[in-house]
């Protein structure tokens, strides 16, 4: 009997091992030069990512920015499809409308047309980074160096919550709203009350992916992946520090593929988790 309990702990020891092992194996960089991509956006609909270009300074509002569509492959399907923006990050689809974070304004698109329709300035913001939308069309966008999460419904927005520090990635999942908070990950419910479900990263949070199994991916603009688990353990999947950058990612959770803005190194790189 002991010798059979020694081997069960064993098995499950292993698997438990197995568990948490997570790797990234590269897939494509793409070789046309993107001009400081920071963000990725997976759209499942049209088989394309949309990135968003700085070309410029990160606070620089010189309108040179603008959005780039890769096919799945990595080829350039469009170079200039949105253009006339200044530091472009966050990006986030509802339905037929692209929102994008621009320093101080929230720029929407229609996608049918590629046509901006609206742009919502922020007067108290300074550096708006990451953006996401609820289930029911609530957007939610970050100002990393005012520690604010800002709210728009319409055209109107209003402050959500203040003293959430160097807030970067936002992503609204199951009725709640996760942010980056510098090297935690925090998730705000519906009256705002905030869990911290890991902390402990190396660097501040930016981008920000659920995986699909309550997990998240996490990249910190530096060059660190994280795989961040549902109980707040997370381990790291990526450490390319000095060599390259990895802004907002994009991820396809049928695929299970990460694609990584390289910021300084003008390319997006596709990743498969496994």
């Amino acid at each position: 009997m002991k010798k059979l309990i020694n081997i069960i702990c064993a098995v499950l020891f292993v698997q438990g091992v197995n568990a948490q092992q997570k790797s990234l194996d590269k897939i494509w960089e793409s070789k046309d030069q993107l001009p400081v991509p920071e963000s990725v956006l997976f759209v499942s609909e049209s088989k394309e990512l949309y990135v968003s270009l700085i070309d410029g300074e990160g606070a620089g509002k010189d309108g040179k920015g603008g959005i780039a569509i890769l096919n799945l492959d990595g080829s350039l399907k469009q170079a200039d499809w949105i253009t006339g923006l200044n530091a472009p990050k966050g990006l986030a689809l509802n339905r037929d409308l692209l929102y994008i974070a621009d320093i101080s304004t929230v720029v929407v698109v229609d996608v049918i047309s590629g046509n901006i329709v609206n742009e919502i300035e922020i007067a108290e913001s300074t550096f708006l980074n990451d953006i996401t939308v609820d289930d029911n069309g609530v957007v939610y966008v970050s100002d990393t160096r005012q520690n604010k999460i800002f709210q728009i419904k319409g055209s109107r927005y209003t402050l959500y919550m203040e003293n959430v520090p160097s807030v970067n990635g936002l992503k609204f999942v199951n009725s709640n709203l996760y942010a980056l908070a510098g090297p935690e990950l925090w998730k705000i419910d519906a009256n705002k009350n905030k869990t911290i479900i890991a902390t402990g990263f190396e660097k501040g949070g930016d981008g920000l992916e659920p995986v699909g199994n309550g997990d998240f991916l996490v990249t910190c603009w530096p060059g660190i992946i994280y795989y961040v688990r549902a109980d707040g353990s997370f381990e790291k999947v990526l450490d390319v520090q000095g060599s390259m950058n990895t802004a907002d990612l994009g991820y396809n959770p049928k695929e299970q593929t990460l694609y990584i803005p390289t910021f300084n190194s003008n390319s997006v790189i596709a990743y498969k988790l496994k």
